[in-house]
């Protein structure tokens, strides 16, 4: 009885010294934290000096040098990782105007890798033709010679559906909500009967004779608008305002039919190398068990890439930055991937899980942000079983400005796609991805779209996800154990009957665009 009551007080002991422990060093993080003035300095050179991060641009290459050089200054070893290559292009200026039935220089901009135009065109506006079927498509085909081609849905409101449920109430917005919802239904219809996608469309276009394709993907927020990639080879593709669309779109539908001229100026170049950006802190005890950071560094251009992923960046930077100031000789070793080209592929951490195949045993987990400016507050622990007893302890140590809504989905079930944890999970590691659920409108506003600027920035929220990022690396290099790979058996798909598959790994794209 004796031996069993002194185990005891041992136990409740050393739960102690290790709250002890933890208060401290989040005591220490969080003053480090707090006493930052350099994120919006930081950030206005990445974001406004450096500008897009599109990948193979000069931007991109600027944007790698920049982020090892500081990991440098602040005493972290960083280094440029190559893992493939890309066409070097730069964006230069696009100039759209109405010259009939009135002169107007409209909203839009090129699309990413756009085809330099040696000279402007000038020619009529035709919408996407409206076939019953692939055959008829193809004999309606002639009739896009020498136009520019809007090949977007318009829309009977540019207005956000919120607009409507303050004004007329949610009966109001959901009867709006509804009609779009037809509306796109008879678009997508549209699409589907050329016998072609979105995607591979605009190809077909321009082989059959058109003058440039006009799009308009509207996020359904006040002017913002999605912005990709071109796939077009040598005529215009370019991105337009929705009120601008619109009202090309009501003209012809009236018999008016708009005459443009469009001319879009950019710069290709040669291959140049695409990187993965990768820094480390060796870890004392447990060198070869590694705690991971992740958030890709590229961007679409339209914005700047500040929420998509600029604020993914900074987050992992200054969580390192603090890490380095208050936990110089980590347990674990702490290593951070900014990875390249993760809006084509995630490109840059598959090349990675692809290249190091002697690290795929030694990493404990991930910690994945790519979810915009909002705080930190949720993490689904991906089908990995054991993962709660990790992460509800963590919780209770958190101090209470950080834990705050804090919400944890037990099991879950790993992510199919959408960002760089996927490279991963597809290998059986443990990767989490960080997630807000108060996310400041990033999927209306922000989000691949020409709004995704440094002013989007919520700076107080920056520093509290740097912190708690600091404190979960602290906690997971402090773990005496792994966590634990076991996962779920996974569910039954209701559609299919038949079990799901745990996701599978995905090569990297190491060549493009495209």
């Amino acid at each position: 009885m004796k031996k069993i009551l002194c185990a005891v007080a041992l136990s409740f002991s050393g739960l102690s010294l290790q709250a002890q422990n933890y208060k401290q060093a989040f005591q220490s993080i969080y003053e480090e934290g707090m006493a930052a003035t350099h994120l919006e300095k930081l950030a206005h050179h990445f974001l406004d000096v450096i500008g897009p991060r599109l990948a193979g641009s000069p931007q991109m290459q600027l944007a790698h040098d920049f982020v090892t050089s500081q990991y440098k200054n602040w005493g972290i070893e960083a280094y440029n990782e190559q893992w493939g290559e890309w066409q070097s292009w730069q964006r230069e200026f696009a100039h759209i105007d109405l010259l009939y039935p009135w002169p107007k220089t409209l909203e839009a901009t090129q699309l990413a890798w756009c085809p330099d135009m040696k000279q402007a065109a000038e020619a009529e506006i035709i919408l996407l033709p409206d076939a019953p079927d692939s055959l008829s498509f193809d004999r309606m085909l002639p009739s896009v010679k020498g136009k520019f081609v809007l090949v977007s849905q318009p829309q009977s409101s540019g207005r956000p559906l919120s607009t409507y449920e303050a004004y007329i109430g949610k009966a109001g917005a959901d009867s709006v909500a509804q009609l779009r919802l037809q509306e796109t239904a008879a678009w997508q219809k549209r699409i589907k009967n050329t016998g072609f996608t979105a995607r591979t469309l605009p190809a077909r276009l321009e082989t059959a004779g058109a003058a440039g394709i006009i799009s308009s993907s509207w996020t359904g927020g006040w002017g913002a608008l999605k912005i990709f990639a071109a796939r077009t080879q040598k005529i215009p593709a370019v991105e337009m305002g929705l009120e601008d669309y619109n009202l090309l779109v009501r003209l012809a539908q009236n018999g008016t039919i708009p005459k443009l001229r469009i001319r879009t100026t950019s710069k290709w170049g040669k291959m140049v190398p695409a990187y993965n950006s990768m820094a480390v802190m060796k870890g004392s005890e447990k060198p070869d068990e590694i705690v991971l950071l992740s958030a890709h560094i590229d961007s679409w251009d339209a914005g700047t890439g500040a929420t998509d992923n600029g604020t993914g960046v900074l987050t992992m930077m200054e969580a390192m930055r603090i890490l380095k100031k208050v936990y110089p000789n980590p347990k674990r070793t702490i290593m951070v991937g900014h990875w390249g080209s993760e809006e084509q592929g995630l490109n840059g951490s598959r090349a990675f899980t692809e290249d190091h195949p002697e690290l795929l045993d030694k990493i404990s987990m991930v910690f994945n942000h790519d979810n915009g400016t909002g705080k930190i507050n949720t993490v689904a622990t991906q089908g990995f079983i054991n993962a709660y007893a990790f992460f509800e302890q963590w919780i209770a140590y958190l101090p209470p400005a950080l834990k705050d809504e804090f919400k944890m989905t037990y099991p879950a079930v790993p992510d199919a796609g959408g960002s760089d944890n996927i490279s991963f999970i597809t290998r059986g590691i443990p990767a989490f991805y960080l997630a807000s659920s108060n996310d400041w409108d990033y999927r209306l506003y922000t989000w691949h779209t020409q709004r995704d600027t440094y002013d989007k920035i919520v700076f107080d929220e920056l520093r509290k996800n740097a912190m708690l990022v600091a404190m979960l690396v602290y906690m997971a290099c402090e773990e005496p154990q792994p966590l634990d790979r076991s996962r779920i058996k996974m569910p039954v798909d209701i559609k299919t009957g038949k079990q799901k598959e745990w996701p599978v790994p995905e090569k990297a794209v190491r060549k493009g665009p495209y």
